[in-house]
């Protein structure tokens, strides 16, 4: 059977997360998300620590300190726009390659971008009112709700930046997705339940 793919785009403390593991379960199939920083590192024999800095910040983050002063011709914008774009396409392979050897999941890194020529791909986002996030994020992470109000903030900048910046797109437009659902209206198991037989309907599988 061709290989599948499914990717989860979703919003801080909306439990997309979860639902990537809870799906890995019910189709057996494997689920990346910070796993993908230790094969990028691995394939490019960068450390994981530079892949951890970038991971999900938009093109000009804090990367002069990797490699800002390498070259005395060029600015530092300039050489911190170059380093990210080459550990993006480092990544962008290191999903390509998984998603070539076998079905899996993909939690964001603008999977669904960088997998959008994949025919047999079902691309997901999760949402969740707010009360819900810092809630969720609060005890997940052990915080007060300012404190995980806060997180969430920085978060939802963050997030959209680096994915507008790589695709063009807008982060969480329902038109770029084949399903937007919101977590706070239904359970995360039940969201599994509903995505499984998403998946079984539009690739026929049984």
């Amino acid at each position: 059977m061709e290989n599948y793919t499914i990717t989860i785009g979703r919003q801080l403390g909306s439990g997309g997360k979860r639902i990537g593991k809870l799906l890995a379960q019910r189709l057996n199939i494997p689920c990346y998300d910070k796993e993908l920083l230790h094969m990028a590192s691995l394939e490019s024999g960068l450390g994981k620590d530079v892949f951890e800095d970038f991971d999900e910040k938009s093109s000009y983050s804090a990367f002069g300190k990797y490699f800002g002063y390498r070259s005395g011709f060029m600015g530092y914008n300039e050489i911190n726009y170059l380093c990210n774009e080459t550990l993006f396409k480092i990544q962008s392979d290191v999903i390509r390659k998984l998603a070539e050897k076998e079905s899996c999941i993909f939690i964001g890194r603008c999977a669904d971008y960088i997998l959008r020529d994949v025919p047999k791909c079902l691309k997901i986002f999760v949402c969740a009112d707010m009360t819900d996030r810092i809630n969720r994020i609060a005890e997940d992470e052990k915080l007060t709700k300012k404190e995980a109000q806060a997180r969430i903030a920085e978060n939802d900048k963050k997030r959209p930046s680096y994915y507008s910046y790589y695709s063009n797109k807008v982060w969480g437009m329902a038109a770029s997705y084949d399903l937007c659902i919101s977590s706070s209206y239904m359970s995360l198991e039940e969201i599994a339940d509903l995505i499984v037989e998403q998946v079984k309907m539009k690739f026929l599988i049984s």
